[in-house]
């Protein structure tokens, strides 16, 4: 057992680094960098405030910044956070461990948590992230979560029960960020949780 995510863990020395230039370059080659800001957009009215939980170097916060909403990004990963400072400016980004996030601050219309932030966590602290982020949502706002299928790291089965034992409700699961029906075969889920 680590006390350390495994986003530094499981990686090679350098592998921040390598993930910024991975996404300027798809960024300068002109791929599309913003279906997850899209849908969250369409979820919330223009001007939400908007928390993106493990925002990396900040492509899903600049979007929605860009779209007209109030964002927070947070990521454990400085050098991802001074990349978004740099390449995303206008959100305000922390650098902060989600499972024990508390940020003095209005609450939040939506949380979003893309790129597999949730199979990068401290092992064991899935529920602790969860109900964290459930604190800082406003009641009847909604948490939105994209992560790969890793049964032997974070099963959605597990998302599941421990969304249930933190009083979220699951509103929605996608097999894509655009919508695509999730089946017991989809290698990925979006998952939308509600906040009572």
């Amino acid at each position: 057992m680590t006390d350390r995510p495994r986003w530094f863990t499981h990686a090679d020395e350098g592998h921040s680094q390598w993930y910024v230039e991975r996404f300027r370059t798809m960024a300068a080659e002109g791929a599309d960098l913003e279906g997850e800001a899209r849908l969250v957009d369409a979820m919330v009215p223009r001007g939400s405030r908007i928390l993106d939980a493990g925002c990396g170097p900040g492509r899903i916060a600049g979007a929605l910044h860009r779209r007209g909403h109030r964002v927070v990004g947070v990521d454990v990963d400085p050098v991802l956070i001074e990349a978004a400072k740099a390449d995303h400016p206008g959100p305000t980004y922390h650098v902060a461990d989600l499972a024990t996030l508390d940020l003095a601050e209005e609450p939040f219309d939506l949380v979003v948590s893309a790129g597999n932030v949730m199979v990068f966590l401290t092992p064991g602290t899935e529920p602790a992230v969860l109900a964290r982020l459930r604190d800082h949502v406003r009641p009847g706002g909604r948490i939105v979560l994209g992560f790969r299928r890793e049964p032997d790291i974070y099963s959605y089965d597990q998302l599941d029960r421990d969304a249930a034992a933190a009083g979220l409700t699951l509103e929605h699961r996608f097999a894509t960020w655009d919508l695509e029906p999730f089946t017991a075969d989809s290698g990925f889920a979006v998952t939308v949780l509600r906040v009572p």
